[in-house]
């Protein structure tokens, strides 16, 4: 796992060297870099090393001298690629780089490298001959890649700060991803807080032609539900044993690497799942956990039951509310990129910790969104009907009752499910994903950012999913928007920010090729069922997790932010950016428990530190 950092036009060697200066945390392990004068372009490299300590070293040259390589990730299948291109007459000069193969694929295949790799991927490839890069991402964006193309030069680094050390690019905000950022708790791809920055989205690729400036970007690849015959007659425990075995491979294949590797559990389903298969796999397994002294968010002693279960290495730490202020200001001051996700504080200890004994860790990612575990899929038949039945003014003296319901600060409590299912019903059902989990009602959010746009355009990327998804069940529909823009932009960012802070490389093995392509044929009863996702995960593993752990309520790796709020452990300060005032009418709400409004307060605090590190002149709108 590693940073990196290019340039084509204005720019030097000095110059990306300052850029992956500002990458060290992701590769604390050695930098490179290498430069084509003639053509004007400078590569740059931050190295975590994993695999071929040796001989890996970026950036990297063919064996033929045409193409440059910069890559952070992994490819997982590598070893298979090689042989292939072995046979097809290709030359390896390292002795198992996952990088070279990379570099060896694209002299083959070109872009069509993409749909043969299993891993994760942000790289940039320099072709000397056509005078070309070449910038890819994995399917699911595992791995970040920021780009800014300006007059000047073309830019592209890992993350926003690398990006900011080249002077053409402003630190000027994005008035638009700021709104969308306010409305969604992240920023859609292509969207940044930077208005001359973008997101390579998710599964695209993009060429710059370093003659003509020309830039072209493309989808490759897109996760669609497509239930198939085969799947539709199949027997759910053929289907059940299929998934294990899949997922078992990929957990084995996660676990080859050059240095030590650990397993994050929580003691639910999805962790739990990955320690077993690693058990079951022979593997010596060490397990880490973060736990909560707020006992409704705590999962700690399920975790240790499953540890003791299967005999794993097991350690544990807990985030202590005296500890919260100082720590949050250490993350969100080092945070590159602002993320209104509170679970990012656990997720930042709990990589820390594991830091401390491995360089590899393994995560359930991916899990919930696929296989249908979150709560909104069990409100998406109530909500339908709800919605067909229901006047526009009945709906509006409901709302009203609902918010009278005493605010609780507890997980996942009853009056946060109520207000927000409600909240949600009174739309089309294309905004129902983003409306559910949106900080801010459509009132707020205009009042705040000082923005009438319709919430059809705010909501623009969630619908674009909605509509793309070819299955016909409403689960297969949500599912399209959690994995396009949820996994995407909040659980796969929040992962790298707080792994990478610390060196540490986060695999997730429910996102393996083989593994994915299963369960998107997979029909959604099988699902989903009796009002409860995950069905077809927990008839695999029946027999392999202790009882009890299979049946366990999603909790997710929340934490007591709205009570840390209301006792003033944090403080969101003064809005240096949307409009102060209402920002304070909506804190005010919070601490005198007429609402929740925890996740606006966390989106805030995060984006006025987020804007202090910008170290420039804040203009607050009127």
């Amino acid at each position: 796992m590693c940073g990196i950092a290019g340039i084509w036009g204005q720019g030097s060697l000095t110059l990306t060297g300052r850029m992956i200066g500002r990458l060290v945390h992701r590769g604390p392990d050695g930098s490179g870099l290498w430069a084509d004068e003639e053509a004007a372009v400078f590569l740059g490299h931050r190295r975590l090393s994993v695999v071929d300590l040796a001989t890996g070293a970026q950036p990297m040259t063919s064996s033929c001298g045409r193409y440059v390589i910069t890559f952070n990730g992994e490819i997982y299948n590598h070893a298979v690629l090689r042989a292939e291109l072995e046979s097809l007459g290709r030359k390896f000069l390292t002795d198992h780089s996952d990088t070279e193969v990379l570099l060896n694929g694209y002299a083959e295949w070109g872009p069509g490298l993409l749909e043969r790799c299993n891993g994760m991927w942000a790289f940039a490839i320099h072709d000397r001959r056509q005078r070309t890069l070449f910038l890819a991402r994995d399917r699911f964006g595992e791995k970040p890649l920021y780009y800014a193309s300006r007059p000047e030069a073309f830019v592209f680094a890992s993350e926003l700060t690398a990006l900011t050390a080249h002077p053409a690019v402003s630190t000027s905000v994005c008035p638009t991803g700021l709104r969308k950022f306010f409305a969604y708790g992240y920023l859609p791809s292509p969207w940044t807080g930077l208005a001359d920055v973008r997101k390579l989205p998710a599964a695209h690729w993009m060429t710059v032609d370093c003659r003509t400036g020309a830039i072209e970007v493309r989808r490759y690849w897109r996760y669609l539900s497509r239930p198939l015959g085969e799947y539709e007659r199949a027997h759910p425990r053929d289907l059940a044993s299929e998934l294990r075995e899949r997922l078992k491979k990929s957990v084995r294949l996660r676990y080859l690497s050059d240095v030590p590797v650990g397993l994050f559990l929580s003691g639910g389903v999805d962790s739990s799942t990955l320690a077993a298969l690693a058990v079951e796999g022979g593997q010596q397994v060490r397990t880490y956990s973060i736990g909560f002294e707020e006992k409704s968010f705590d999962e700690s002693a399920h975790a240790e039951r499953v540890a003791r279960h299967l005999g794993t290495e097991h350690r544990c730490r807990t985030l202590r509310a005296s500890a919260v202020p100082e720590f949050a200001e250490e993350v969100l001051l080092g945070l590159d990129e602002p993320l209104g996700d509170a679970s990012l504080l656990p997720t930042s200890l709990l990589c820390a910790f594991a830091r401390e004994e491995v360089t590899v860790a393994l995560g359930g990612d991916g899990s919930d969104e696929m296989l249908f575990g979150y709560d909104p899929f069990k409100a998406l038949r109530m909500a339908s009907l709800y919605r067909s039945l229901m006047p526009g003014p009945v709906h509006q003296g409901i709302l009203h009752l609902a918010a009278r319901m005493p605010v609780s600060h507890r997980n996942m409590s009853l009056d946060f499910k109520v207000k927000r299912g409600l909240r949600g019903a009174g739309y089309p059902a294309s905004l129902w994903g983003p409306v559910w989990m949106s900080s801010l009602t459509e009132t707020d959010l205009r009042a705040f950012t000082g923005s009438d746009a319709p919430l059809e355009e705010t909501f623009s990327e969630a619908i674009e999913a909605w509509d793309a998804c070819e299955a016909g069940a409403l689960e297969d529909r949500l599912c399209q928007f959690y994995i396009e823009l949820y996994l995407q932009n909040d659980i796969l960012a929040k992962v790298d920010r707080a792994s990478m802070r610390v060196g540490l490389e986060v695999r997730a093995p429910f996102l393996d090729t083989e593994v994915v392509d299963l369960i998107r044929q997979i029909p959604a009863r099988l699902k989903f069922a009796d009002g409860a996702g995950k069905v077809i995960l927990r008839n695999a593993m029946a027999s392999h997790l202790p009882p009890g752990i299979l049946d366990r309520p999603k909790k997710g790796f929340g934490m007591p932010v709205g009570k840390w709020f209301r006792d003033g452990v944090l403080e969101p300060g003064e809005a240096l950016w949307g409009r102060p005032e209402t920002a304070r009418e909506i804190h005010r709400r919070h601490l005198g428990n007429r609402a929740d409004e925890r996740g606006f307060l966390w989106s805030l605090l995060v984006v006025n530190r987020w804007m202090e590190t910008l170290n420039k002149p804040v203009e607050v709108p009127a």
